[in-house]
């Protein structure tokens, strides 16, 4: 297995742990063509939409992980047009990058993933 399947399942796991029914590696189809969501992740009206990020020190993160969180973003969108609900975009990083959202979506470390889902009011507080 490669190391970015296992991050995903991780995260996958945690949300599991907390409560959220979950899905790995969904994809869907609209007018734009075939997509994939890593980890959607479900429990009472909130729809997590997870995209997980296994960047490395050697990257510029700071830019990769904004215009990867831009096109998480419009990737939910349509997937919201697709399944007719809210879809909350959230990309969950290896590394802290201290970036906390971007483009309407919300940027979690793995180590804080655990607090984000015990606070999840709370965030999506901010992010209306």
């Amino acid at each position: 297995m490669k190391a970015w399947e296992e991050f995903e399942r991780f995260i996958k796991e945690i949300a599991e742990y907390h409560g959220f029914h979950t899905e790995h590696r969904v994809i869907f189809k609209d007018d734009h063509g075939r997509s994939e969501i890593d980890v959607l992740a479900e429990r009472f009206d909130i729809i997590l939409a997870i995209d997980a990020k296994r960047y490395t020190q050697s990257w510029y993160r700071a830019s990769a992980i904004k215009r990867e969180a831009k096109k998480h973003s419009e990737r939910c969108r349509r997937f919201e047009k697709v399944i007719g609900k809210r879809v909350v975009p959230v990309i969950v990083s290896l590394i802290d990058d201290e970036i906390l959202k971007h483009e309407g979506c919300l940027i979690v470390p793995v180590d804080k993933f655990n607090d984000f889902l015990n606070s999840i009011h709370l965030y999506l507080e901010e992010l209306a």
